[in-house]
This record gives C-alpha cells, sequence and structure tokens, in this order.
C-alpha cells in the first residue's frame, strides 16, 4: 500500500481513501485474519458467505491477466462477471467490477461510509481489510453469475482467503517477491500460495519455471492437494498450451483448439491464457461456452500496463519510436520480458532503452540482468510524490558493475526530453520497473488505459 493508491481525481473520494489508510495506525503490513477485519465483515452481514461462485487466484505472477482472460471469456458468453483486482494503475474503482463494470464514484462513496460507520475506531485494520471488506459487501448485494478474486499478498493468510467454498482456485507462477512475509525460498512462497487450496474445488496450477520446478514447488502444491484430497490440475500433464505460428495450440482431455494468438503480447501470455482455459474446461458443465466465444474473448481481453503499446505522441515522441510500457517489477517478469525483447531483435536492428522505477522492496539487480543482454541504454527515473520508491542514483549505484549504459533522471518527463535526439531514431523504449510507475505513465495519457495493446 503506498501513497499513489490514494490519489483520485474525486476530491471527497480521495479524501475518503486517505481516511482508510489512516486506520491502519501502525503502518505496517500484517497478513492473517485479524479480529478487526473479522468483526467488520460481521457487521456488514458476512458477505463473503454470499458471493456469486468464486474462483480464487493466487501466484507471483500472470494472475492478474488470468483473471482479465477468464472475465473477457465469460462475458463473450454472456455471463456476468465480478473482479477483485489490486493495486489500481489509474484509480481505486478499478479494483471493484461489478458484473462487468467498475464501481462508480457515487456507489463507491457510500460503500465507504457504511464500512466506516460500522468500523470499530479502537480497532487497527488496514487499507487492503477494509477495502477486500467493502468489496465483497459490493459483491453480495449485486447480481452476478460468477466472481473472480485475486489474492492479495500470499495466499494462506492473504485477507480474500476467508473465503471457504470456492467454485475452484487458480495458482500462476511462483517466484521470488514479498519474501519478507512470504518465506525466502520458492518452496515457502509455494506453500503460502496453496493456502487457499479448499475440499471440494479443484487446483488449476499454472506453468512455473524451470528454477520452480527443481526446488520442489510442484511438490508444495501436490502435498497441500492431497492433505485435502482434492484433485490439481497441472501444466503439460493435464493440459498443455503452445505457441504454434500466428496462434496457439490447447489441449485439455480430449479437447484440442488451434486459436488466434491472445491480443495481450507476449509468449507468457499465452501461458497465461492456457491457465484461464484450463480453468474454465473445469467448469464448463455449469458454465457452458463455445470456441467462438474464447476466440471473441482473446481478442478482448483488456489489462493494462502489460506490454501496452502506447501512442508516441502522446509523449511528444517521434513516431519512430515504438513506445511500450509493463508493470512487471521482479525477475521472473523480468525473464517473460526478455523473452519478448529477444523476439523483437529478429524483427530489426531496433535498439532498446530502457526506462524503471522501482519500489524499495524490490531488488533492481534482478530485475535488470535478465534483460541485460538486449538493452543498449538503461535510464533510471525517481518516482515523484512516492516516498517508498527508490532512489534513480542509488539503483544506479548498484548496477555500476554491469555492463550498461546508465543515466538517472529526476523523472519521466527529463528522461523523455533530455533523449529526445536518441529517441528520434528507430528505437523502441520500454517502461517498466513498477506497476506504480505504469499508473504514473497512463494517467498522463488516460485514452489509452483501456486501449488494446498493439
Amino acid at each position: 500500500m503506498y501513497l499513489s493508491d490514494l490519489t483520485h481525481p474525486n476530491v471527497s473520494l480521495e479524501e475518503k481513501l486517505n481516511t482508510l489508510f489512516s486506520l491502519n495506525r501502525g503502518r505496517r503490513l500484517e497478513i492473517g485474519f485479524r479480529p478487526a477485519y473479522i468483526n467488520l465483515l460481521k457487521k456488514l452481514g458476512n458477505p463473503h458467505y454470499a458471493l456469486p461462485p468464486v474462483i480464487h487466484v493466487a501466484g507471483t505472477n500472470g494472475k492478474g491477466s488470468v483473471i482479465a482472460t477468464l472475465r473477457a471469456i465469460l462475458e463473450a458468453a454472456n455471463y456476468r462477471v465480478h473482479t477483485y483486482t489490486s493495486p489500481h494503475l489509474v484509480k481505486f474503482n478499478e479494483r471493484i467490477v461489478l458484473a462487468g463494470t467498475e464501481i462508480s464514484d457515487s456507489a463507491l462513496n457510500a460503500l465507504i461510509d457504511e464500512t466506516l460507520a460500522h468500523h470499530d475506531p479502537d480497532e487497527d485494520i488496514s487499507f487492503f481489510e477494509i477495502t477486500t471488506a467493502l468489496a465483497f459487501t459490493a459483491f453480495a448485494r449485486t447480481p452476478a453469475d460468477i466472481c473472480l478474486i485475486e489474492v492479495g499478498l500470499g495466499g494462506r493468510l492473504d485477507c480474500t482467503n476467508v473465503i471457504e467454498n470456492p467454485l475452484l482456485s487458480i495458482i500462476t507462477a511462483i517466484g521470488l517477491d514479498h519474501t519478507e512475509f512470504l518465506g525466502e525460498t520458492l518452496t515457502e512462497i509455494a506453500a503460502e500460495k496453496a493456502g487457499i487450496m479448499k475440499p471440494h474445488a479443484p487446483c488449476i496450477i499454472g506453468p512455473q519455471n524451470k528454477k520452480a520446478q527443481s526446488e520442489g514447488v510442484i511438490d508444495a502444491f501436490e502435498k497441500r492437494a492431497h492433505e485435502l484430497q482434492i484433485p490439481i490440475l497441472k501444466y503439460e500433464t493435464d493440459w498443455i498450451v503452445n505457441q504454434e505460428g500466428n496462434g496457439f495450440f490447447f489441449k485439455y482431455g480430449p479437447v484440442h483448439m488451434h486459436l488466434p494468438a491472445p491480443i495481450l503480447p507476449g509468449p507468457h501470455q499465452v501461458e497465461n491464457t492456457g491457465t484461464a482455459l484450463a480453468a474454465l474446461m473445469n467448469i464448463r458443465a455449469r458454465f457452458p461456452f463455445t470456441q467462438s466465444h474464447i476466440e471473441t474473448g482473446l481478442q478482448n481481453v483488456r489489462w493494462p500496463a502489460r506490454l501496452q503499446r502506447l501512442t508516441p505522441r502522446s509523449f511528444k515522441l517521434d513516431d519512430n519510436c515504438e513506445l511500450w510500457l509493463d508493470g512487471g517489477h521482479n525477475a521472473e517478469a523480468a525473464e517473460a520480458l526478455a523473452a519478448v525483447a529477444s523476439h523483437w531483435r529478429t524483427l530489426g536492428p531496433k535498439p532498446l532503452h530502457l526506462i524503471c522505477a522501482m519500489m524499495a522492496h524490490k531488488a533492481p539487480r534482478r530485475f535488470i540482468e535478465p534483460l541485460r543482454p538486449y538493452i543498449d541504454t538503461l535510464h533510471l527515473i525517481d518516482l515523484k510524490n512516492e516516498p517508498a520508491a527508490l532512489k534513480a542514483a542509488d539503483i544506479a549505484a548498484s548496477l555500476q558493475d554491469l555492463d550498461l549504459e546508465i543515466h538517472t533522471h529526476p523523472d519521466l518527463q527529463t528522461a523523455l526530453s533530455r533523449n529526445a535526439p536518441l529517441f528520434t531514431r528507430p528505437c523502441r523504449i520500454l517502461i517498466c520497473g513498477s506497476l506504480y510507475l505504469a499508473g504514473h505513465v497512463l494517467k498522463q495519457c488516460p485514452d489509452q488505459v483501456h486501449n488494446k495493446p498493439l
């Protein structure tokens, strides 16, 4: 939770979001089912027991893309879909989608007022706890067919995990992130994510990289599934997805499909799409759909700042420049971006310039190293008005021994203007390293927030 989360174009809502943040007096991030949170849910009528059928999604990378893909396909099949995701990019309303539409300012205002009225002022409650209770209340009161809920942090002790009877759970790729809360090893982190598994609810396991597999991540999932006596459906064992020409191939049991490439670019998005399709195949009897619905949905996925191509002129850049935005911020996300950068090289000799900022609890070196072979220049910037962000100069100092041309800038605008002559030549610029940086970028071109990546 950062100060960037509290900004809102509606002044009244910004004030109320700041009030919610102030309720966590210790200003420490805690995970677990704290009494204040459970008490608030009770006062709100235990809305988490009255949700439409839930698909609960955990993982280090890809969970948001999986939810966006699920939503798009289900909506193509005319189902009403609630979604809960975090963080947001431009404004808080993005986190709560009610039957296909972002929660309105007026509805959010009213729910915050109601939630504050029920909260005991003597109890310490976190921003994510109180906003999750608020979201569950909105979901319980608005008719929908299905509810897609993203874990905030970890799984076992995340406050979304009060959901007792999900229809299905999904665990996407596991990586080293939030180690101060989830454990220092991939196996420990996987065990925390596996905490969302529930009796009677199958679990879909997304593709895991070789390091995760070698360190026992799959074993951790299988151990938890065995304890609960539930089926888990794993990539390459129970379902397969492979890129194939301009599209991809998906197999789940007797089902074989050749499908067009998803609108979200990158090989990792093919894997995320496969994870979403494996989940849908598992609930097909209850939520029927056709291949046509899948194809329509894949062309209508909206998930900004995931290799999203922006219009250069929005930032006073020459049209010779390809401008890309991605919110990736850990080593596994960097590996996915590196695969895309490798592909870009096959398309022609355009230099790649990276513009990057990162939050203080992230590991810049682990993020930059996979990308280093493809970077021509690295431009590190400060994130203004975000005290939890790393300083560009500090990141640069930590990367001094790498064979890279590194520049530091006070902000994004300066990075772009100082290098205007460089960026007028045919090139690619990739802005990445933080979802908060991505939100800052999209606030400058709001017309592109929901555009399809090109």
